[in-house]
């Protein structure tokens, strides 16, 4: 029985992956999590009630787009967040940003780009979904390092001309997963004017917008009006994973210009998964509220602080400007991840699980993300486990 030749090249996913490389292995102490994104701050308090007055909703099939008053809410937010008005046609609720950043790629990425076979560009690193859409749709996956060089983020403007202009969709993640490296306004004015030039949409992953240490970091959205872009070039994701301590929630959001949004909707008609009716109510009021992303916000600070402090004169540490990972220079990440684990219960998870060789080379492969996602106490504890056992 034959199967598809597009997926065979796939390694195996990085948490898949890390058990194969640590369980066989006891750990040196009381086992620490340090790998997955998963934040383990509180939920909003609201939660639990919204669920229980809304229990009769899974009796029925929800809005396949978002109930119009979780459109609103969203519409509301996102002129609250980045001073942009957008009509509610122009939005759709998703199960989590994973679910719209793969199903946008195979609704958007045409057949052909110029007559060839198109190109999806994504940073090296990345989340993982990127690579897979692209190879969903026949397109070519181009890996852009995004390493200390470039400020960690893909410099898409020093790729070849021929390969700009086969240039179907660029994927972009600010703040950065893994590297925490925030995209300034030069930076998404920059790449809007090269989608402009090459003809070629940006997708914005921007679930980690709302974890950030000094100032919010901006938006594609607010930059794309703010220079009269096209709005078909612009699509943002956002998730309320992060933002309000929800990973198991899968709701989040797509914005996306109004011709765009028409076949990203028609898709989701066909083949997608709605978010159940209690769930949009519970993210209606997620969306409405900001205490407690302020509260969980400041107890990311105070790690981001205490990280500072525990790495404070080590070679190669750069503190993130947004997100909630450390991506800490080692000279094998395999090899740091193993000893760590063996030597003290820390779990941390390779970078080059996170990467792509490219080039002849993997940009992750010297490094280790570490999820700042436990308690503060819990993480300063892993944190100076980790220092003492890879640095010293």
């Amino acid at each position: 029985m034959a199967f598809p030749e597009r997926f065979s090249n796939l390694p195996d996913y990085a948490f898949p992956r890390l058990r194969k490389l640590l369980d066989a292995h006891a750990p040196g102490g009381d086992p620490i999590a340090m790998t997955i994104g998963e934040p383990r701050h509180a939920m909003p308090e609201f939660v639990g009630p919204i669920l229980a007055a809304n229990l009769s909703g899974f009796g029925v099939y929800p809005p396949n787009d978002g109930t119009p008053e979780l459109l609103a809410a969203i519409s509301n937010w996102i002129a609250r967040r980045y001073g942009v008005t957008l009509a509610e046609d122009r939005l759709m609720v998703l199960n989590g940003t994973r679910e719209g950043l793969f199903n946008a790629c195979i609704a958007l990425c045409p057949e052909t780009k110029n007559g060839k076979r198109p190109v999806v560009l994504m940073p090296n690193p990345f989340y993982q979904v990127y690579a897979v859409a692209a190879l969903t749709v026949g397109a070519e996956p181009v890996y852009v390092p995004a390493t200390a060089a470039t400020g960690f983020l893909p410099d898409y403007g020093s790729l070849p001309k021929d390969v700009l202009d086969r240039v179907a969709l660029a994927y972009i993640c600010s703040p950065a997963n893994p590297q925490g490296a925030v995209a300034s306004r030069d930076y998404l004015a920059d790449l809007l004017a090269l989608a402009e030039t090459h003809d070629f949409r940006v997708l914005a992953d921007e679930c980690y917008s709302e974890i950030w240490r000094e100032t919010p970091p901006p938006g594609l959205l607010q930059v794309a009006e703010a220079q009269g872009a096209d709005p078909e070039r612009a699509l943002v994701f956002h998730s309320l994973s992060k933002r309000s301590n929800l990973p198991g929630l899968r709701s989040g959001f797509v914005a996306a210009g109004p011709q765009s949004m028409l076949r990203i909707r028609q898709l989701r008609a066909f083949a997608g998964a709605p978010l159940p009716l209690p769930l949009q109510r519970v993210a209606e009021a997620a969306w409405a509220d900001e205490g407690h992303v302020t509260t969980s916000r400041g107890l990311y600070q105070q790690k981001f602080r205490d990280a500072d402090c525990i790495f404070a004169g080590q070679q190669g540490y750069q503190a993130p400007e947004g997100g909630f990972f450390l991506w800490l220079p080692v000279e094998d990440g395999e090899t740091a991840a193993l000893k760590l684990w063996r030597e003290t219960g820390v779990r941390v998870l390779p970078g080059g699980y996170l990467s792509r060789e490219a080039g002849g080379q993997n940009p992750g492969k010297g490094y280790i993300r570490v999820a700042l996602v436990a308690t503060p106490e819990e993480t300063q504890r892993g944190l100076r486990l980790l220092r003492d056992c890879l640095y010293r």
